[in-house]
């Protein structure tokens, strides 16, 4: 460490060598005020770096950076992917089978409640209504005759109630007969988008054989996506889930759960969990590609301390090692790296959830932690690495 200089002191000294055979000459070839000036600034030089110098550190020390531990959740988000879809995806068909005669809307068509869709051709569905007409009428001509011959005594009672079972049966079938021609078109249901288009003009369908699905704009969107076993037991209902889509980087949506699955799906082994979608202007559709993270209730039921992934060396399954700052005294340049033994409970993204061995706010040797040994001088270089757990 270099001593104080006292700069009346050092004006001797200065005088003599301006005075020396060497002064002399360099005087003699530079003027007087420059001379004092060069003076001068050696003065202040010589002053200026021996005040308030930082102590150097030793030789040999590790230079190290350093993070500081902090608190963070108990439980680690859970991520996964899935689709945006309408809640309510209802698949359009016509009540009794034949040719479709019109299909003039096409996919991603905004439609309004009470608008026509499609229409089968009618010639055969008005011939079942006519021909159930005329039994109908055949039924009611037979029921009156037999009602006055059964008055005359001609036909017997047990007659004249299979005449009336007849007409009751041949009305409901003209009823049946009507009701399917009302339904020999699709008329939209409520305001929606036309997701998927399932057949064309001209194509032979049966009854109920879906023709077109409908996305209604009322019940907004969800997502669906699977989750393993170890996950699912974390989730419940109406957890927060944060949403981001491909299609649309720079949105954030909010979503909750809203539902779970009570059984895993027999193909993939998956829970199958519903996420409702926050009302949004975004332009929405269905089929986008979303990314979700949630974040289970659990992990607001405590802390754990999180460290830079950096940090953590020589990992064995669950356990491992990181070396803590321990800072000398105040006029001492180096500190100690002290190794201490974690327990790791999770990864989330770069931090590591420790389930025990240290304590926020102790500070972490994260670059050249891997070359150090226990009680080995450091000086710490650059600022610290301040973390934030997710």
């Amino acid at each position: 460490m270099h001593n104080e200089i006292d700069p009346e002191a050092t004006q001797p000294a200065l005088e003599h060598a301006a005075n020396s055979p060497a002064g002399r000459q360099r005087r003699g070839t530079m003027p007087g005020s420059l001379t004092l000036a060069i003076l001068g600034a050696a003065v202040l030089a010589l002053s200026g770096c021996s005040r308030g110098a930082p102590p150097e550190p030793s030789y040999g020390a590790t230079p190290v950076r350093i993070a500081v531990a902090t608190a963070g959740p108990a439980a680690a988000t859970i991520r996964a992917h899935g689709l945006i879809s309408n809640r309510n995806e209802i698949r359009l068909a016509f009540k009794v089978g034949g040719i479709i005669r019109e299909l003039t809307i096409e996919e991603g068509a905004q439609v309004r409640r009470g608008r026509k869709l499609a229409a089968l051709e009618q010639t055969e569905v008005d011939a079942q209504v006519e021909r159930a007409h005329q039994e109908h009428e055949k039924a009611q001509r037979d029921l009156n005759r037999g009602t006055r011959l059964h008055a005359d005594q001609v036909i017997s009672l047990e007659q004249l109630q299979d005449l009336r079972t007849r007409a009751a049966m041949t009305t409901a079938a003209l009823e049946a007969a009507r009701f399917n021609r009302t339904h020999a078109d699709i008329v939209a249901p409520r305001d929606g988008t036309i997701l998927r288009k399932l057949a064309e003009e001209r194509e032979m369908v049966s009854a109920g054989e879906p023709v077109l699905v409908l996305g209604t704009h009322d019940a907004g969107y969800i997502v669906n996506i699977g989750l393993a076993d170890r996950e699912i037991v974390q989730v419940k209902h109406g957890d927060a889930a944060q949403i981001r889509l491909d299609a649309l980087p720079d949105a954030a949506l909010t979503g909750t759960v809203t539902q779970i699955a009570s059984a895993a799906d027999s193909s993939g082994g998956l829970f199958r969990v519903e996420v409702s979608v926050e009302p949004t202007g975004l332009p929405l559709r269905s089929g986008m590609v979303a990314r979700l993270a949630i974040m289970p209730s659990s992990a607001h039921a405590g802390e754990r301390v999180y460290v830079p992934i950096g940090a953590i060396i020589e990992g064995r399954g669950n356990d491992a090692h990181v070396f803590v700052l321990e800072p000398g005294p105040e006029d001492a340049p180096d500190a100690h790296a002290r190794r201490r033994d974690v327990r790791i409970a999770f990864i989330e993204g770069d931090n590591v959830a420790l389930a025990g061995g240290l304590s926020a706010g102790e500070q972490v040797i994260t670059d050249g932690a891997s070359y150090l040994e226990d009680g080995e001088a450091v000086h710490v270089v650059g600022p610290e690495l301040p973390r934030t757990a997710s």
